[in-house]
């Protein structure tokens, strides 16, 4: 056997060691990680020993209270903001991200002055504007960008796992258990973000809450139609009688068939919804990357007095534009 194919096999056992070795280490990580997402949170707080009545508290902390009817534009944005924060599944209160976006805004922009004051560039009321909309950007902007995309990509979490609740929900009333057991089911078969939100209202109504209620506060608090869907199911079963596991069968291929027209739409419509993404997001990214590599690029035109009027109204433009493609790609189905 010659040296080179003694130092061939040897490469080969090498590499198929390396190869075993880190298939094992990957396989358990990813079984581990798929073990901690069947427990969803609701479970995992009570196995750790916390009684019903803590797992409530740190369920339905920082939940946002109904809007009123008569709500102004400054209450809506505040209740849609605390919405966003919860659903994007921060734990802190959406008083304190506030705090800390504010705070982030304001200690950005004293550095940034600190440094153009240091620079040979003067410090004029058009750089004091375009640092405050740099800072802004930064610890504003990006943040509500992110947490709306988390928010979003939880949202359509809970709409692919309601009809899955609904099926268990049907066998567990066919095979002849009370809606309570079939509620509490629901909530041990299921993954987060469902599982610890159904969770939540099978202790609401341990606690003696209205099913209906406490189902039409969680579709308030998601903003979800399928589930004011099944609230009403239950309403009407519970006033005109009937076979419930047939109701929320038809529902539940209802609801699947919605969605498939969903995707339709979202397949259809995506170069759209793409497009009014990357406008949204391309001149916020794109301001802060050009100020960071070249700076000078704006502090040489930020002393000119038309910069101001011009900045302003770049901005104000910039957020007109941003509603406005909202309002196209938000499709209703």
């Amino acid at each position: 056997m010659t040296p080179l194919i003694v130092r061939l096999l040897i490469l080969i056992a090498i590499f198929a060691s390396v190869f075993l070795v880190s298939q094992i280490i990957i396989g358990g990580t990813l079984n581990r990680r798929a073990e901690l997402r069947a427990v969803n949170k609701r479970l995992g707080l009570l196995r750790s020993g916390r009684n019903a009545d803590e797992v409530i508290s740190i369920l339905r902390s920082h939940a946002p209270a109904r809007l009123s009817e008569d709500a102004g534009p400054l209450e809506r944005a505040n209740f849609r903001f605390q919405q966003t924060t919860r659903t994007a599944g921060l734990t802190l209160d959406p008083r304190t991200v506030l705090f800390y976006m504010v705070v982030g805004a304001v200690a950005l922009t004293t550095i940034l002055l600190f440094l153009v004051w240091r620079s040979p560039f003067p410090v004029t009321i058009g750089v004091i504007e375009l640092i405050v909309g740099l800072a802004v950007a930064i610890a504003i902007g990006v943040p509500l960008l992110t947490l709306s995309r988390l928010a979003q990509r939880r949202r359509r979490r809970m709409e692919e796992q309601f009809p899955l609740a609904l099926e268990i929900f049907t066998r567990a009333l066919r095979a002849g258990h009370p809606i309570a057991a079939a509620l509490d089911l629901v909530t041990k078969e299921v993954e987060d973000p469902l599982g610890s939100e159904f969770g939540l209202v099978s202790d609401e109504v341990a606690y003696g809450a209205e099913l209906n209620d406490a189902l039409l506060d969680l579709a308030e608090r998601w903003d979800l139609d399928d589930i004011r869907m099944f609230v009403i199911c239950l309403s009407v079963q519970n006033e005109t009688g009937g076979n419930l596991a047939e109701v929320l069968e038809n529902l539940t291929k209802v609801i699947r068939d919605r969605a498939q027209l969903y995707l339709k739409v979202r397949a259809l419509s995506s170069e759209g919804r793409m497009s009014g993404w990357m406008l949204t997001v391309l001149p916020v990214l794109t301001f802060i990357s050009v100020f960071l590599v070249s700076p000078q690029f704006y502090l040489n035109v930020a002393g000119d007095p038309l910069f101001i009027y011009g900045f302003t109204s770049l901005i104000v433009l910039y957020f007109i534009g941003v509603i406005i493609i909202r309002r196209m790609i938000d499709l209703q189905v």
